[in-house]
């Protein structure tokens, strides 16, 4: 039952204190109703129906929320008395490009100092207590930055690094993009990225000749207007099927490895082609290894293999010039790498072509020289220009005089051996350059080396 006493005045019957409730009660104000006379608690009242936009005089006791964003202005602290308590806050975090000036009343002070202060941080919240002459307004809690709500894509997984307003997720391995949060503005759900795949290795030789670069990695790149930066030229914005918009799930990433040079010795005369790396609908293709050769019977093939970027050929005494391997397979648009350089044949020696590349093609075997791996390509996605997925370059080898071997391509490609008798150079890892190729020598056999593992990196903006 709820019973209700009705007095103007209650006081004590003696003594100097009055005892309202009782232990472990609750003395509770009925909703709407105020107080006055038990002092303040060291807290303000926030003025949330009163944005202050002009030069204004604040009360005791309240705390007003300032928007500069048309322009500073100033705020007069009232007359001091001991414990005058008063707050501001950046309503529109502004206070970075228009401050607000915080002026004492008339020739009091300031932390001691009898001039205006001034509050000039994004996001900045300050309260100020009036103690006394001597020092005035004192500032008895700050902060410098609000936190706000975060509409952007919000997301993990892999290394993850920021840009300005760019994060950066870089997988050099399998590994899983989460995104947790989507923006609402579509356009920022668009991300960009960099697929680049394993590059093919570079061919073996067990005798007297030499084998073919291997084919760089494919590369595929996306720059989003809402992330940009300076991508490679065969970046694929404009092409819709290119583009990814993420949901708020989970997509799987996979990172191709490089591929492991043939054996030498007795074995069929195949290639060794990179792995492909995936990320959503994009996948990149191998890189096409190098022709090889390889003891083996019946009579080898010595081709070699297609691919993201294709494999470059060898010249086998008595079979001719032998094409090198296509790039770009299976099609993208844009090309995901170029062909691999043709065998060139000499008397009693051989040059053998360089790995395609991401943007160019191998270069052809000249005998005695190795062709030179294609140039691979150069993006900031990373905020670093690197190249990445260039082919590796084909070995030479005479009967004579030592011999020069095919640089690899920019961009990881391994270079090819030389003077009768060296192996070929391993592609860079997380680059996705062609291994290259291998020189053999009279009864010395070489192994191709081995191709550079791929990479996978996702950019975004996130704030």
């Amino acid at each position: 039952m709820t019973s209700t006493i009705k007095v103007n005045t209650i006081t004590t019957e003696s003594g100097s204190t009055l005892t309202v409730g009782g232990c472990g009660k609750t003395v509770a104000l009925a909703s709407g109703a105020s107080q006055t006379g038990f002092g303040r608690t060291g807290t303000v009242d926030w003025q949330t129906g009163s944005i202050k936009t002009t030069t204004f005089t604040p009360s005791n006791g309240e705390g007003y929320f300032c928007d500069t964003s048309s322009g500073g202005f100033t705020a007069n602290l009232p007359a001091g008395s001991a414990g005058a308590i008063v707050s501001f806050s950046d309503y529109t975090r502004t206070f970075q490009n228009n401050n607000l000036t915080i002026s004492p009343n008339g020739s009091e002070k300031i932390g001691g100092i009898a001039s205006d202060a001034f509050l000039s941080t994004e996001g900045q919240t300050a309260t100020f207590v009036y103690v006394d002459g001597t020092e005035g307004w004192i500032n008895i809690q700050e902060t410098s930055n609000s936190v706000t709500g975060n509409d952007n894509l919000v997301a993990t997984g892999g290394t993850v690094t920021t840009c300005g307003n760019d994060k950066i997720h870089t997988f050099t391995g399998p590994g899983t993009f989460a995104v947790s949060q989507v923006s609402p503005c579509a356009a920022n759900n668009l991300v960009s990225y960099l697929v680049v795949a394993g590059g093919g290795a570079g061919g073996s030789d067990y005798a007297a000749t030499s084998g073919g670069g291997g084919g760089a990695g494919g590369y595929r790149e996306l720059v989003s207007p809402s992330a940009p930066y300076t991508g490679s030229p065969t970046q694929g914005y404009p092409t819709p099927g290119n583009r990814i918009t993420v949901t708020a799930s989970s997509f799987p990433i996979t990172v191709g490895g490089g591929a492991t040079a043939n054996p030498t010795g007795p074995g069929p005369e195949t290639f060794s082609s990179g792995s492909a790396s995936i990320f959503s609908s994009i996948t990149s293709a191998g890189g096409g290894g190098g022709a090889s050769n390889r003891q083996s019977s019946p009579s080898p093939s010595r081709v070699a293999g297609t691919g993201g970027s294709g494999g470059g050929a060898n010249y086998y005494s008595g079979a001719g010039g032998t094409p090198g391997a296509a790039g770009n397979t299976p099609p993208t648009t844009p090309a995901q790498g170029f062909a691999g350089g043709d065998g060139g044949p000499g008397s009693s020696s051989y040059g053998s072509g360089g790995g395609g590349g991401a943007t160019a093609a191998g270069s052809n075997g000249t005998a005695p020289t190795g062709g030179d791996g294609g140039a691979g390509a150069t993006s900031s996605i990373n905020a670093t220009p690197t190249a990445r997925a260039g082919g590796g370059g084909g070995a030479g080898w005479q009967d004579g005089p030592p011999t020069s071997a095919g640089a690899g391509g920019t961009g990881g490609g391994g270079a090819g051996g030389a003077d009768g008798g060296n192996p070929g150079t391993a592609g860079t890892c997380n680059t996705g350059g062609g291994g290259g190729g291998a020189s053999g020598a009279s009864g010395e056999a070489n192994t191709g080396g081995n191709g550079g593992s791929g990479l996978v990196i996702i950019r975004y903006k996130y704030q």
